[in-house]
């Protein structure tokens, strides 16, 4: 939690830019796994937590952009509660400690909405993620669950993407931190990378070093021999030689920050020279790529480059052939980087990706709809204060490969026989992630070994298991 002066000035800052009406942001509640006392680690909603800081289930707050009055809704704990969980503040105390001097248990806010609506009064929310908050407009405000992201408000919207998009000094900072520890879980998982060893080792002991520094995980870990799966959850293989184990994860803070990292690394001693080639191209796109970062470049632009990056090189190990950029323009590089290039990050490892990412990474405008680029999250000009990953990426997808060779796809520009001898390959990625600065970029926390030899050189401090 940060002073409750930050806190009292995002909320102004939302109010003047909604300009009028009631804005009701909902926390989250307790998630159960199996029974309603059996739950799941707790994470407050990251709009709740950017303008009110209080992570606690159950609360709900009212901003009113007309008279300025601000309200936190929730429930004291009874004596049963502090039984099983010991005393809490009461919320009149949590909501001054953000600045915010009214309080009022949850079974007022159903009639301060309803006075507002008597009264004609907009009334403002975010599209919900969660079905609890759902039911809750509709209970609400009569919004049925079906149309309660239609009927958000786009004022909102996109005074909450325009504030959370660009992240102050306390923020940076945050992120710093959640970058290193992320780090330190990819060090741990390069000294443990050999032969014999299953994943799911791997995916505990990065989660200890995560829980360990006092955060928890951004998002569910990937940690697989199969990287051509971009987003990989299953844990249930054994590391064997002459296979490459990818690894995706990153910290979060206790104040919810996210750290967002990804490495390929060599299940033998070394990378093989067929890895050693995939990896270099792979390399060189994601380094070209952080050489463009800097204010007012499209980042569209920045996927292109990076795009045209893999085709040259596959097109030295035969693998493409033809014009670079038209076999970029006619998206043939998708058979191999079928995803986007980065995507803004915060207090979401996809930040605000639940708020829409037309308007997050592409500013309100459409997003493209080829294969390939319409994954790509971010495409708008940059500016200073956003925060995004850098992660490129070459996947061998047999299932992928045959559909295009079936359909003769591209074959102007790809080299399907020389394809086939990949096809069981995998996929390589590494990824970063960077503040943009008045004059550049910075790269947020610390190195990450990412070079072949550094990668090597990690790889051969082993870790006793």
């Amino acid at each position: 939690m940060f002073k409750p002066e930050i806190y009292i000035q995002r909320r102004a800052l939302l109010k003047k830019s909604v300009g009028s009406g009631i804005i009701l942001l909902l926390g989250n509640d307790e998630s159960p796994m199996n029974y309603a006392d059996n739950t799941y680690h707790f994470r407050q909603d990251s709009s709740f937590l950017y303008f009110f800081g209080l992570s606690f289930p159950g609360l709900a707050g009212v901003i009113d952009c007309d008279s300025g009055e601000e309200t936190i809704f929730g429930n004291d704990f009874t004596v049963e509660d502090f039984v099983w969980m010991g005393p809490q503040p009461p919320v009149a105390v949590r909501s001054a400690s953000v600045g915010v001097n009214n309080s009022a248990p949850q079974d007022r806010l159903p009639l301060l909405l309803e006075k507002a609506r008597s009264q004609g009064r907009t009334i403002h929310f975010l599209p919900p993620y969660r079905p609890e908050n759902k039911i809750k407009l509709f209970e609400l405000l009569g919004v049925l669950p079906a149309e309660a992201k239609s009927e958000a408000s786009l004022d909102l919207i996109m005074g909450v993407v325009n504030q959370r998009n660009h992240k102050s000094p306390e923020e940076i900072a945050e992120i710093d931190k959640a970058v290193a520890v992320s780090v330190d879980m990819h060090v741990t998982a390069m000294r443990m990378v050999r032969p014999g060893v299953r994943e799911s080792e791997i995916a505990a002991a990065v989660q200890a070093v995560a829980v360990a520094s006092g955060g928890q995980i951004a998002f569910p870990i990937i940690a697989t021999i199969n990287g051509q799966t971009l987003h990989n959850h299953y844990h249930g293989n054994t590391l064997g030689s002459g296979r490459m184990f990818l690894l995706d994860i990153g910290a979060e803070t206790e104040s919810g920050y996210a750290g967002d990292l990804s490495s390929t690394i060599p299940i033998d001693p070394h990378f093989t020279e067929r890895q050693r080639d995939i990896y270099n191209i792979s390399l060189d796109s994601h380094n070209r790529a952080i050489e463009m970062l800097r204010p007012g470049i499209p980042f569209r632009e920045v996927y292109l480059e990076s795009a045209r990056v893999i085709v040259r090189g596959m097109k030295d190990l035969k693998l493409m052939k033809g014009d670079v950029d038209a076999a970029v323009e006619a998206g043939a590089h998708a058979l191999f980087f079928p995803c986007g290039l980065g995507h803004m990050m915060g207090l979401d490892v996809h930040d605000m990706e639940d708020l829409g990412e037309v308007y997050v990474g592409w500013d309100g405008n459409p997003k493209p709809t080829q294969f390939g680029i319409k994954s790509l999250r971010l495409g708008r000009p940059l500016e200073p204060g956003f925060v995004l990953t850098i992660e490129p990426g070459i996947y061998f997808i047999p299932e992928l490969i045959d559909q295009w060779r079936k359909k003769d796809h591209n074959s102007t520009f790809i080299n399907y026989e020389k394809v086939e001898e990949y096809r069981n390959f995998g996929g390589i990625r590494n990824e970063e992630n960077f503040l943009i600065t008045p004059d550049g970029c910075r790269l947020l926390g610390k190195p990450k070994p990412k070079s072949i030899q550094e990668v090597e050189e990690e790889r051969s401090k082993k870790l006793p298991l």
